[in-house]
């Protein structure tokens, strides 16, 4: 089984193949957002980091960018910064030409403020752009598709339908060798031990419940109980009414494959098989490590209909509410409400989600991209001084 995709010059398989503009500090977002204007089908990295950061911040910062930046999905970078911030842009441009990808960097400081700035800036784009738009599909195994999960504004029918539908498909994709990411450490709480009784070690089901019990000691410290914003008001309104129901849920969306190990946010998967990635349950924040971590498709499931998207790679919304289905029918790109009826199973929604996937990684859009969705956000790990 294969899909048509772009091999990058380091043998990296993407799925899309854009060109991005990435801002390096918040100050430069306006001249990157300016920029981008003038280039049509660029994509965009703007956000409110990158200045008077800390230790682990700065470095999950710098290894979210880069994992953007370099990522499969993408064929070209512009580097926007303002000249005096914690991550210069030259620095990034440079560390993403090792990867053969054209790159360059554009500093306003430099440039004498914003007017030169997008002007040049727009001339550049211009040229890395033609050269994005030379590259040319062709055939790729799925072994080498990497899938993030993902669920969003979840009510009743996640963990019976949604949910499971996704974890077929994500023991499908183990079973062809590729690679799935498991997220969303909070929405694990209560269902940790599950997880853990399914992983390929005792040292990878010890990771697994340290993840949990930080994340709950976390909220401790902040004086809150994390149970206090979960299950959220939506998730209360579709009809969850624990954190561990929710969790239980959550944790569908992994299939029943072993656990091949843990990583950090926004780091990559060290083989094939399920992983786990420490996230936090906000959906952006989610997605962006994953993504940032490699993963070239998004299987996101959702209850009550979410709109985001993700810059780089096609997010696909599932959901197993018929009405959500006709009432957020522009967001929703596969439906497996019939499974609730009786009038599907979990196998054949698999099935069918699987072939919509690879028309997907073949190039057809989604529904977020189609919107024009671009969501994106970093995890802080502590205080910006």
């Amino acid at each position: 089984m294969d899909f048509k995709g772009y091999r990058r010059a380091n043998g990296q398989p993407g799925v899309r193949n854009h060109f991005l503009l990435v801002s390096t500090v918040v100050c430069a977002n306006a001249v990157a957002e300016k920029i981008a204007m003038r280039i049509p089908g660029a994509r965009i990295v703007v956000h409110p980091h990158g200045c008077t950061m800390l230790g682990a911040d700065i470095d999950q910062f710098r290894r979210t960018l880069l994992g953007f930046s370099s990522h499969p999905n993408v064929g070209g970078v512009l580097v926007v910064g303002l000249g005096c911030e914690l991550l210069q842009a030259a620095e990034l441009a440079a560390a993403v030409s090792t990867t053969g990808r054209p790159a360059a960097s554009l500093v306003i400081q430099e440039c004498g403020g914003e007017t030169k700035a997008v002007r040049l800036g727009a001339e550049i784009a211009g040229d890395l752009m033609r050269q994005v738009r030379s590259s040319h599909r062709e055939r790729i195994p799925v072994s080498e598709l990497v899938l993030a999960t993902e669920c969003g504004a979840s009510d009743y029918s996640s963990g019976i339908s949604s949910n499971p539908v996704i974890g077929w498909v994500a023991d499908r994709i183990v079973e062809l060798g590729g690679t799935v990411v498991l997220s969303e450490t909070t929405e694990m709480i209560g269902a940790e031990h599950m997880l853990a009784g399914r992983s390929v070690s005792p040292d990878v089901a010890t990771r697994i419940l340290d993840l949990v019990g930080s994340a709950e000691k976390a909220a401790i410290r902040m004086g809150v109980d994390i149970r206090g914003s979960q299950p959220t008001p939506g998730n209360i309104r579709g009809g969850l009414t624990t954190i561990e129901e929710k969790s239980l849920g959550c944790i569908q969306k992994g299939g029943r494959s072993k656990i091949q190990g843990v990583v950090d946010y926004a780091c990559t998967p060290k083989g094939s098989g399920l992983w786990v990635m420490d996230t936090p349950g906000q959906d952006v924040e989610s997605v962006t490590g994953m993504v940032a971590g490699g993963a070239q498709i998004v299987l996101f499931s959702t209850g009550l209909g979410t709109p985001v998207g993700c810059p780089i790679a096609p997010v696909l919304k599932i959901t197993g509410n018929q009405d959500t289905a006709i009432r957020m029918a522009e967001h929703i790109d596969f439906n497996v409400a019939p499974i609730l009826r009786g009038a599907m199973s979990v196998e054949d929604g698999g099935t069918q989600l699987l072939r919509v996937v690879l028309d997907c990684a073949n190039g057809r859009l989604t529904k977020a991209e189609k919107l024009g969705h671009g969501e994106f956000g970093i995890h802080r790990i502590g205080p910006t001084l």
